[in-house]
C-alpha cells in the first residue's frame, strides 16, 4: 500500500461540513472526521472536538496555501475569526495500514428525527417500523446527515413538502436531500450544484437509495421552471445574494427552507426574505444554526 497523508485543521466544530467540502474540492480525499478522539499509530487517545482530520491520498496542491486563501474567502462572505476556528494545520506522512476503513470508524446511524435516519453505506440496519433510511458514504460530499444544517433540512422536507411534491434543492452536495424528499413522498426531486465534482457522487447516492433523481451543473438562476419545495443548504450571505433567483424558481404558494445560517446571522437572510415578500412560516433551531421555511404567498 502507499502511504497516506493525515491533514489535521484546528476548527470551529460548527464549520465541519463547510469545511470539508472545501477539502473534498481541493484535495485527494479518502475521508473527513471530526475528531472526538484520535489516533497515534493506531492508538486511541482522547482530544476535544475541534480537530477536522482530513486523509489524502495525494498532494497535488498546497494545503496550507488552499486553506489560507479558502478561509479569507469565508471571512470576506461575513464569517469571523471566532465562528470559523483558527484553522491552524499539521501535515505528516503516514504509513497505509488501511486507514480508509479505519476513519469509518467514527460513523454510525444519525437518527435525524423519528421518521428519518440516515446509514453509513457499510452498516447494516434494520429500520423502525414506519422510518425511512438515506444511505450515504458519509465521506463523500458536502451533506452526510450529521450536521445540523442539514438536518433543519429534512425536518423540514418531513414538516412541510406536500404529499407528491416536486422538489428542488439548490446546493444540493450529496444530493441527501432530494434523496430525503423523494423517500417522503415527492413525485420529483431535481438538486444542482456549481460544484461538478459532486454530481456523480448524488447519483451514485440516488442509485444507492433506489430512487430516480436528476442532477446537474448549475445554479439556482439558470433554473427556468418552478417547483413545490425547494431547499437551499448554502452559506447565509449566498442566500440573500440569491434570494430573487429562488423565489423565481418557487411556484405560487410554494414553499422553501434556507438554511446554512448561523443564528448570529439569520437577520441577513429575514432581510433578503422581506425584500422579496416571502412569508416566514417557521424558523427551526438546531444549536447555534438556524433554518427558516417561507411560503411564496
Amino acid at each position: 500500500m502507499n502511504n497516506y497523508y493525515e491533514l489535521k485543521i484546528s476548527i470551529n466544530p460548527d464549520m465541519e461540513e463547510i469545511v470539508s467540502d472545501i477539502c473534498f474540492s481541493n484535495f485527494d480525499c479518502e475521508g473527513v472526521v471530526l475528531a472526538e478522539e484520535a489516533y497515534k499509530d493506531l492508538e486511541m487517545t482522547s482530544t476535544t472536538r475541534g480537530t477536522l482530520r482530513v486523509f489524502l491520498t495525494d498532494l497535488k496542491n498546497n494545503p496550507s496555501e488552499v486553506l489560507q486563501t479558502e478561509r479569507e474567502l469565508l471571512k470576506e462572505r461575513g464569517f469571523t475569526d471566532e465562528e470559523l476556528g483558527s484553522w491552524e494545520i499539521t501535515l505528516d506522512e503516514k504509513e497505509n495500514q488501511d486507514w480508509s476503513k479505519k476513519w469509518k470508524e467514527k460513523w454510525t446511524v444519525t437518527r435525524v428525527s423519528e421518521k428519518i435516519a440516515v446509514v453509513p453505506s457499510w452498516l447494516e440496519y434494520a429500520p423502525k417500523e414506519g422510518e425511512i433510511t438515506i444511505t450515504l458514504d458519509p465521506g463523500c460530499a458536502f451533506g452526510t446527515g450529521t450536521h445540523q444544517t442539514t438536518q433543519l433540512c429534512m425536518k423540514a422536507l418531513e414538516k412541510y413538502m406536500p404529499q407528491g411534491a416536486e422538489v428542488a434543492d439548490i446546493g444540493t452536495g450529496s444530493g441527501i436531500l432530494a434523496i430525503c424528499a423523494l423517500k417522503l413522498g415527492a413525485k420529483s426531486a431535481y438538486g444542482c450544484d456549481n460544484d461538478e465534482t459532486v454530481i456523480d457522487v448524488c447519483k451514485e447516492n440516488a442509485r444507492i437509495n433506489h430512487v430516480n433523481c436528476t442532477f446537474e451543473l448549475g445554479t439556482a438562476d439558470k433554473i427556468t421552471r418552478q417547483y413545490d419545495f425547494v431547499c437551499a443548504n448554502i452559506l447565509h450571505n449566498i442566500l440573500a445574494q440569491i434570494m430573487g433567483d429562488l423565489k423565481k424558481i418557487m411556484k405560487p404558494a410554494g414553499r422553501m427552507v434556507l438554511s446554512g445560517i448561523l443564528n448570529d446571522k439569520k437577520d441577513i437572510v429575514l432581510d433578503a426574505v422581506q425584500k422579496h415578500e416571502l412569508k416566514v412560516m417557521e424558523i427551526m433551531t438546531q444549536d447555534q444554526w438556524v433554518a427558516i421555511i417561507v411560503e411564496n404567498s
